[in-house]
């Protein structure tokens, strides 16, 4: 039992060795990693040479997929390597791999190689804009362009406008085959190009330009402006002929006329204005004016304006402004001529019997409508004179209303007025007598103040001797060891008891008297 269990595994042993003898390596695959379309290249396919005496075919597949197979080759016995020639087609653009196998023996297990992926470049041909939109668009619009090519992979594109290479920016997007403007504005109206591009070894491009396609940008209209004039009939009725501007917009343009909400009249222009024309009730609100225009998918608003025609009536008033110089000097002046009424006025301005108009030597006419005039005057001898003003109605100059004359002389403008004088003069003479004023306070207050002091003076030169006398007394009964004087009946009581004292009592009453009287002239003579 035991032999034959040796022997079995023996066999075995002896079999893997012999299978593990025929065991074919690993092949290698080599060849171009691009290619052009149509060009013929060479796979080699190598695998080292093995101890048996076997051929060996040599297949080329696509990575994964045995379904077609591109070629083969045998390999006879002591060589290492095969080829396989193909003419390139788009097709053949992927992973290619090399399977070897033994052709007569099939216990041999075949072997694969590594994949080598293969370029394929298919130059570039026919590129051309697709835009399906129309060629005339209006700002504010997107804009989308698509490049596309009848042939060619791993294509690049770029894009140019009006011969300038296009940059993408916030409002332009370029990606894949696409240029897309967001918001299209007038800097973006012209010819546009789409160039496709690929390249070959980094060496070899290939180039095809699409021919130009013009794109118009129109301009939205602005925001339009209104204004009216009033025209007089020939049976004196009278009309307003009521204008809408608007600065920028391509036509056409449709313009409507409304009176607060209630529209009034509509068309479209190819101009950037139109005119309406309405009857007139003079001296009479009629409401609210408001022009509209639009063009594409905007449309524009204007002011409201008020529908009033307000006849020309006065007084008509002249008001001035100086323009001084360096030294004070009234240099320039402006005159500014208004009526009391009138929505519609006309004016006129004149040196003494002379019409002024628009600009002179001397002189500037500027209208500021609808209320006033300015004339600007440069003061010097030639603009010495008489200004005034006449106004009357742009429509009717039936009716003509005059200001009264300013007259206008260099020398006069710069003579102080006598009101200023003499209210300068009464100025100072006021500041000179407030000082004199204060002044005069001033002393009469110093001299009743040293009045006061010196009848304070002599009240207290009565007082310090009557507070001498007080102060001695008051010392002499403070003190207990000091005898206290005796009181005048008692003094002449003892008086009467003893005759012999009272010389000595008499001197003694004189010498006190006598220190007050010293005390006394001692505080006045201080």
């Amino acid at each position: 039992m035991f032999a034959s269990v040796f022997l079995a595994i023996l066999g075995l042993c002896c079999c893997t060795k012999e299978s593990n003898q025929f065991q074919l390596d690993q092949p290698r695959l080599h060849g171009p990693s691009q290619a052009l379309v149509r060009d013929v290249i060479v796979f080699e396919c190598e695998i080292p040479s093995s101890e048996n005496n076997e051929m060996i075919l040599l297949t080329l597949y696509r990575k994964d997929d045995r379904k077609q197979m591109f070629g083969e080759y045998t390999l006879l016995a002591g060589k290492e390597t095969g080829n396989f020639s193909l003419v390139i087609k788009a097709k053949h653009e992927g992973d290619f791999e090399c399977v070897a196998s033994a052709q007569n023996d099939t216990k041999i297990n075949e072997t694969v190689s590594k994949a080598h992926f293969l370029r394929v470049i298919v130059p570039v041909v026919g590129a051309a804009i697709v835009y399906t939109g129309p060629t005339e668009i209006y700002e504010e619009t997107e804009l989308e362009l698509q490049c596309k090519v009848q042939s060619g992979n791993h294509v690049s594109y770029n894009w140019f406008l009006n011969g300038h290479l296009v940059s993408p920016s916030r409002r332009r997007w370029i990606g894949d085959n696409r240029l897309i403007v967001t918001r299209a504005s007038s800097e973006d109206g012209g010819a546009y190009m789409c160039q496709a591009k690929n390249v070959f070894n980094e060496t070899t491009w290939f180039t095809s330009n699409s021919s130009d396609l013009v794109i118009t940008v129109k301009d939205l209209v602005s925001t339009p402006d209104i204004s009216f004039t009033v025209v007089k009939g020939g049976n004196g009725s009278y009309s307003a002929s009521i204008t809408c501007q608007a600065e920028r917009g391509d036509p056409p343009i449709s313009f409507s006329l409304y009176m607060g909400e209630k529209l009034m009249l509509t068309e479209s222009f190819t101009e950037r204005h139109a005119t309406f024309t309405l009857p007139v009730v003079m001296d009479q609100h009629s409401g609210w004016l408001q022009c509209r225009a639009s063009n594409g998918n905007q449309t524009e608003y204007s002011r409201w304006l008020p529908f009033e025609v307000v006849s020309v009536a006065g007084p008509v008033t002249v008001q001035s402004e100086y323009d001084m110089g360096d030294n004070y000097a009234v240099i320039g002046l402006r005159l500014y001529c208004k009526a009391a009424k009138g929505t519609h006025p006309r004016f006129q301005w004149y040196l003494n019997q002379t019409p002024l108009h628009e600009q002179g030597s001397f002189f500037y006419v500027v209208d500021l409508p609808p209320e006033q005039s300015v004339l600007l005057l440069a003061v010097g001898r030639r603009s010495a004179g008489k200004y005034r003003c006449e106004v009357w109605d742009s429509f009717d100059n039936s009716t003509v209303i005059s200001s009264k004359a300013l007259y206008v002389d260099k020398e006069v403008l710069n003579r102080l007025p006598t009101l200023v004088v003499a209210v300068v003069f009464s100025c100072f003479a006021l500041l000179i007598f407030l000082v004199l004023f204060c002044c005069l306070s001033g002393v009469i207050f110093r001299w009743k103040e040293s009045q006061q002091k010196s009848e304070s003076s002599f009240v207290m030169d009565d007082r310090p001797v009557v507070s001498a006398i007080e102060m001695d007394w008051t010392e002499y009964n403070e003190d207990p060891e000091v005898a206290k004087a005796p009181r005048e009946d008692v003094l002449y009581q003892e008086s009467e008891a003893s005759e012999d004292e009272w010389p000595q009592i008499e001197q003694e009453k004189r010498t006190l008297e006598n220190e007050a009287d010293e005390d006394s002239n001692r505080t006045l003579e201080l």
